[in-house]
């Protein structure tokens, strides 16, 4: 049986969990998750433990910061004045919206928190900093 290695296309099933057990995603009732290992189109993490698996392994991982979503970055965490922020938009906590940056880019932020005159934005992705578990089942390797 071939193993998944870099370069190969692989159709898995999984499911993500914190150390709590709470499941943050899972491909379960859907298709599998479709991906060319070495494409970086996931985290790191996720790539190295599908790579040397063979159609119908199943495995359980645990995958630090460092290789998932990255550390926390305080730097990303910022104030915007409410006077500064369009009237078209209700702000509430855990919303995430699009900030256009002066280089054309986009960035996407959570509002972590209203205060009285000013809104706290978070662009960090949600589950940086976090260690992740993940239930994989390889579906099918293919050249």
């Amino acid at each position: 049986m071939k193993k998944a290695q870099n370069g190969d296309t692989v159709k898995v099933h999984y499911t993500g969990k914190f150390n709590d057990g709470t499941v943050f995603d899972s491909s379960k009732g859907r298709e599998p998750l479709q991906f060319t290992i070495g494409k970086g189109n996931l985290i790191r993490g996720f790539e190295e433990a599908v790579s040397g698996m063979t159609a119908g392994e199943a495995k359980t991982v645990s995958i630090q910061p460092e290789n998932g979503y990255g550390l926390r970055r305080e730097e990303l965490v910022f104030k915007v004045k409410k006077e500064h922020f369009p009237a078209s938009i209700e702000p509430e906590t855990g919303a995430m919206l699009q900030m256009r940056q002066p280089d054309g880019g986009v960035l996407d932020v959570r509002i972590s928190q209203v205060e009285e005159d000013s809104i706290v934005l978070d662009a960090n992705h949600p589950l940086a900093g976090k260690d992740l578990i993940f239930e994989i089942e390889v579906v099918e390797v293919f050249s």
